[in-house]
């Protein structure tokens, strides 16, 4: 748990934990409350609701969609294979995951895949995702809490019993069966004084700010730029002249990508540290405060610099932000099981693997951006990665499962996030089927039921 300099722990970090019995009103009683309504959230919420259990999905913002819309990270990527020399991609991760991109892109909100470095990834249009979500979750029955918070947690015992909610209209408590937490920063987990760490020792990945650029000459810009979102060398040239001139552009190798709306580029350019040179834990507000400002101020600083000097862009214009900071990394359970950098290195599969993950150790701090790539190889994910060591009926879907710092630089990315959900959304509706605890399930069932829905595992 992150502490202040006299160690005793901020505000923000304590628990907030309730009895079962207390005087806050009951809104609901459901099998399964999943809170975050990210890809991780909409696939556990979805999954779970199919399978027959009733479901509450808590999010704070207004619209489901999580990193991907309101931190902007608009790519799904972890679908295909990687390989020294790319011609097509080659996809490895289906399940939910298909089922929302063939979603998104038939509603035209999904680009082909683009070439990124040794892989593919696809953008899409945030709109379209929070739209395609919102049919995910309706046609399965799901209720929806929208501006809706996690306050705090009820416990019967080491029992996760439910969740205290805070929204306009005051505070209330929905009881659940079974809890996911797909908050991304394992926040009920946090809130109920679950083991949880940040990074390599404390160490994360900085967050980033994606901004959007729109009247581009599309054409100019790529027969300058080239297939590869990834900048050629001549870009990342630039950016450092610029630099050395003054310039407020700290990152020199940058993301570009076309998005399904004419005449826009989507970038992935910005490198956030504090004012003062110290690597931002988001879960701190005032970190997480500094950081969208410093966001903002180098996302036009790019924007200017795009404008000036990149073919195609001299009439473009910032066209918006993401809501939020794009979040890479903040608070990892202690798992039952942790996914180690060596099972990535070694692409290790396993019987109990819930997931496939071809994407590379993609690791972002101060010093830089850092790729491994995995060549025409995956490895699995294991279920109990995603179960906390302490605690009954809960279970968490997204980037705060159990992983090292380098492994969790590669299994955070969208499309795994999907699957994590769907493992999280099959195993709930097991476990309550069972009657058995997350962390008696055999994960090779759970995967057996993901690959009848459709996972390829």
């Amino acid at each position: 748990m992150s502490t202040t300099a006299s160690g005793v722990a901020p505000s923000w970090a304590l628990p907030a934990i309730y009895p079962p019995q207390n005087d806050l009103p009951v809104l609901a009683e459901v099998d399964v409350l999943v809170v975050g309504a990210g890809a991780a959230g909409v696939a556990a919420a979805t999954t779970a609701a199919e399978a027959g259990k009733s479901v509450i999905l808590v999010e704070k913002y207004g619209f489901a969609g999580g990193a991907a819309v309101a931190g902007m990270s608009g790519t799904i990527c972890g679908m295909y294979y990687a390989t020294a020399h790319p011609q097509q991609p080659e996809q490895v991760v289906y399940g939910f995951t298909e089922r929302f991109r063939a979603a998104l892109a038939a509603r035209g909100g999904l680009t082909d895949p683009q070439l990124y470095g040794k892989t593919f990834t696809s953008a899409h249009d945030p709109h379209m995702w929070t739209e395609v979500a919102d049919a995910f979750l309706e046609d399965a029955g799901v209720r929806i809490l929208f501006h809706t918070a996690v306050a705090g947690v009820v416990m019967d015992g080491d029992r996760y019993a439910g969740a205290v909610l805070e929204s306009n209209a005051g505070r209330s408590v929905v009881l659940a069966q079974r809890t996911i937490d797909a908050s991304g920063d394992a926040a009920v987990v946090a809130r109920a004084n679950g083991a949880y760490y940040f990074g390599a020792d404390g160490r994360i990945q900085n967050p980033t700010m994606f901004f959007r650029l729109a009247d581009v000459d599309i054409d100019e810009f790529e027969r300058y730029y080239g297939p590869d979102t990834i900048c050629p060398p001549e870009v990342t040239a630039l950016i450092e002249q610029q630099r050395t001139a003054g310039a407020n552009l700290p990152r020199s190798k940058i993301w570009v990508f076309r998005t399904p709306r004419p005449n826009e580029l989507m970038v992935n350019a910005t490198r956030i540290d504090g004012r003062d040179g110290r690597a931002l834990n988001v879960i701190d507000p005032e970190d997480f405060t500094e950081g969208e400002v410093v966001g903002r101020l180098q996302a036009r600083a790019y924007a200017d610099f795009f404008r000036a000097h990149i073919p195609g862009c001299a009439s473009s214009y910032l066209e918006d932000t993401g809501i939020e900071v794009g979040i890479r990394q903040t608070r990892s359970i202690v798992g039952h099981e942790t996914l180690r950098n060596d099972d990535v290195l070694q692409a290790r599969k396993r019987e109990d693997g819930i997931c496939r993950v071809p994407w590379p150790i993609e690791l972002h701090d101060s010093k830089g951006s850092n790729l491994h790539w995995l060549l025409d190889d995956y490895y699995d994910v294991p279920y109990l990665s995603l179960v906390p060591l302490t605690g009954e009926n809960i279970i968490v879907a997204g980037r705060c499962l159990s992983a090292e710092h380098e492994a969790l630089a590669s299994a955070r990315v969208t499309a795994q996030c999907f699957e994590y959900g769907h493992a999280a959304g099959v195993a709930a509706a097991l476990s309550i089927d069972e009657n058995l605890p997350f962390a008696k399930l055999d994960g090779r069932g759970v995967r057996a039921v993901m690959a009848a829905n459709g996972s390829a595992l």
